[in-house]
């Protein structure tokens, strides 16, 4: 798929190096097509690593993307560049009188905060209002699942026992759903998080609809009926490394935590994790692209 970016993104780099089509601004204009305008709210703290494994994650299908990075204005963490975010990220602000035909809004390591002393949540709440009425389909992930689930549906998270960390095995529930179409009936998916939404909480909401569920870990993907609103629990775009890396970063802070769970061979860290969910995670951030944004957008916004 040509994703638009700007030239000098260093994640287009690494994707062109992974044999991903990207496309350039010059190149783009050449085409007489109207690409599908996606924003990316990145809440991550690695933001550069977020970049590339969400721009991977989209890169199956023939579409034309142009894809604008946001971050909030209320805060600015301290983990990426002050640079990076001047040069390739908007905040809303400077977009909210613009329509997108897709908005993903990414997990955040605040979890385990109430979604009130989170020192975004205004600037999110006001976000994801503006959705509603200026983007066709919004993907939550992670932690955005569970505050988009909260604000839009009142659904309160609860804290786990343990942190789930982890791939884990998920069996699809609605298979006739365009947005898991072409899953296997038994797929994996990562997890990373300390929280979630029971399942029975999200079972009464008429609102919504489960996709797909796993028994340890729980709700991994439901969506209201109209797909304007999807919600995956997990993070099916991260790679080989990232659960690794999070698990020596724990441990290096002295942190009582667990092996991520079916991730290692041996279930030992010494051992170069397996990959087995890349082919799901691609699946579905195709699916959604193909089915919820581009079947349902309009080709010009009224």
């Amino acid at each position: 798929m040509p994703i638009k970016v700007q030239s000098d993104l260093p994640a287009k780099k690494i994707l062109e190096e992974e044999n991903i089509f990207m496309m350039d601004e010059t190149r783009a204009l050449h085409q007489d097509i109207r690409p599908l305008q996606i924003a990316i709210l990145n809440l991550m703290p690695l933001k550069e690593d977020t970049e590339v494994q969400l721009l991977r994650s989209m890169s199956n299908t023939p579409l034309q993307l142009d894809v604008t990075f946001l971050t909030t204005s209320s805060y600015v963490g301290h983990n990426t560049a002050t640079s990076h975010l001047d040069k390739f990220y908007q905040t809303f602000e400077e977009i909210r009188e613009s329509k997108f035909d897709g908005l993903i809004i990414t997990g955040a390591p605040v979890e385990r905060m109430e979604f009130e002393e989170v020192t975004y949540w205004d600037e999110l709440k006001q976000i994801m209002a503006w959705s509603r009425e200026n983007v066709t389909s919004t993907l939550h992930v992670c932690w955005g699942a569970q505050a988009g689930l909260y604000y839009h549906f009142g659904l309160k998270n609860r804290e786990l026992d343990k942190k789930l960390s982890g791939i884990y095995q998920h069996h699809v529930l609605l298979r006739r759903e365009p947005l898991v179409r072409g899953f296997d009936d038994i797929f994996y998916a990562p997890h990373s998080r300390y929280t979630e939404v029971a399942k029975k909480e999200i079972e009464v909401c008429k609102e919504l609809k489960i996709l797909a569920e796993s028994e340890e870990a729980g709700v991994f993907l439901c969506m209201t009926h109209d797909g304007r609103q999807v919600f995956v629990m997990g993070h099916p775009e991260y790679d080989r490394v990232t659960l690794d890396k999070e698990y020596r970063r724990d441990v290096d802070k002295g942190l009582e935590i667990a092996v991520p769970k079916n991730y290692y061979p041996e279930n030992d860290p010494k051992n170069r994790p397996l990959l087995m969910w890349r082919a799901h995670a691609n699946a579905l951030y195709t699916n959604w692209i193909n089915y919820l944004v581009y079947q349902n957008t309009p080709y010009e916004w009224g």
